[in-house]
């Protein structure tokens, strides 16, 4: 009864492919598995890439501007006739010493200022050695103004016993450095600096960056502390950005340095051989999507290219009937669309169960996930469209082919 409220050519086309049942079975479970391989390993590799940047930036900023390095510069001796001065043949690279940034507090408010800059926040941070009775460790004093830092670090979530809480006589430490020095919550530790800063401050949290060499050496206290200890008085010695799109980092970075004259260092250049291994799971994905989506229209191009063959003479007398070429080009596209959207659907329902099933089984040993997966419904629609369009290209020739069939010779044949 519903045939009747539809135009013709859905009507044919569904009659063709009704009459091809074995065949429109195969080719929409073929699509089905294509586009569930396409769905899965899609929302697979996002999730290892989006969990292995959240590592990589949990513990450290999109950008550090750091003072420009110290150059040794050459010297030489002038020479009577006016030639050039001869330099010595060896020229050894400067002590790169602890400094301060020159104005940073201009150049901290000139950079927010940057639409694409989310935050920035000053530290000063350097070598020291932490002292408990007989036992001593050397460690990275990180002096921080907690409001700004912890917009950038979530240091608060890292810790796992005590707070946060940050005065000037309070010093946060890494689970392993306090297990070396033998230190917990309300314990005091003596903190002294080669530039002769020398401080006992109690310990007030204890916190777990995830890597054991960063929580035997990471210390936190609070920016005029370390100023004290390290020799910066009113200075820093880096400070801390986080940008908007996190793959634009080294853009912005190179924008700051031109701008500002400081060194920006970006997560993407420190981690240079991570991000490589980040873009190449990007261009694996896409080689993956790119030859699946290339067997599916093969597979839709053949099967209609065997239709076109099989179904010639009553292509022939439709078109002795008045049916004019556009019409039959039109029952062929369909056909691959229909195809395609309904492989679509079933090879989303396949990936959707396939994530799922990932999501139960695949733990850890402590019975965690391996990695979040988010299952975006913005993947499955584009899935779907890209399984359509596919099918409809897929069948461009062979509907071509069969609007250009002659009538007579069709019926003959």
């Amino acid at each position: 009864m519903t045939s009747r409220w539809l135009p013709f050519e859905w009507i044919v086309a569904l009659r063709f492919l009704r009459e091809g049942r074995m065949q429109t079975l195969f080719i929409v479970a073929g699509i089905a598995i294509g586009v569930a391989v396409i769905v899965f390993m899609s929302a697979l590799l996002n999730g290892l890439q989006t969990n292995f940047v959240r590592r990589v930036l949990s513990a450290q900023a999109h950008i550090q501007l750091l003072p420009p390095k110290e150059v040794a510069r050459p010297l030489g001796a002038a020479r009577a006739d006016g030639a050039p001065p001869v330099e010595g043949a060896i020229v050894q690279a400067p002590l790169q010493r602890v400094k301060s940034i020159d104005q940073w507090q201009t150049i901290a408010a000139q950079v927010r200022t940057m639409r694409e800059v989310s935050v920035v926040a000053p530290m000063a941070s350097g070598s020291a050695l932490a002292i408990r009775g007989e036992a001593s460790r050397a460690v990275s004093v990180n002096g921080i103004d907690p409001a700004r830092y912890f917009r950038i670090v979530a240091l608060p979530e890292k810790i796992v016993r005590g707070s946060t809480r940050l005065t000037p006589t309070d010093i946060l430490v890494g689970t392993d450095l306090a297990s070396d020095l033998g230190v917990d919550v309300g314990d005091k530790l003596r903190v002294s600096s080669a530039r002769g800063g020398d401080q006992t401050l109690m310990v007030t949290g204890l916190f777990d960056l995830g890597s054991k060499p960063a929580n035997q050496r990471t210390t936190f206290v609070a920016l005029r502390t370390a100023q004290s200890l390290l020799g910066l008085v009113g200075g820093v010695s880096s400070l801390e950005v986080t940008v908007n799109d996190i793959y634009a980092a080294e853009t912005v970075a190179q924008r700051i340095a031109a701008a500002t004259g400081v060194e920006a260092d970006s997560w993407i250049e420190v981690n240079a051989q991570f991000f490589t291994a980040v873009q190449a799971q990007k261009t694996s994905n896409t080689a993956i999507r790119f030859f699946v989506g290339l067997s599916v229209a093969f597979g839709i191009a053949s099967v209609l290219v065997v239709s076109v063959v099989q179904k010639s003479r009553e292509i022939g007398i439709l078109r002795a009937m008045g049916i004019s070429r556009g019409q039959v080009l039109r029952v062929f596209l369909l056909q691959g669309g229909l195809l395609g959207l309904f492989g679509s659907f079933g090879g989303a329902g396949i990936g959707l169960v396939a994530l799922l099933l990932w999501q139960r089984y695949a733990l850890n040993p402590d019975g965690t996930p391996l990695f979040a997966l988010a299952i975006e419904p913005g993947l499955f629609l584009a899935s779907l469209l890209l399984a359509t369009l596919t099918g409809l290209a897929a069948a461009f020739a062979p509907a071509l082919r069969a609007a250009r069939l002659d009538p007579v010779v069709a019926i003959r044949g």
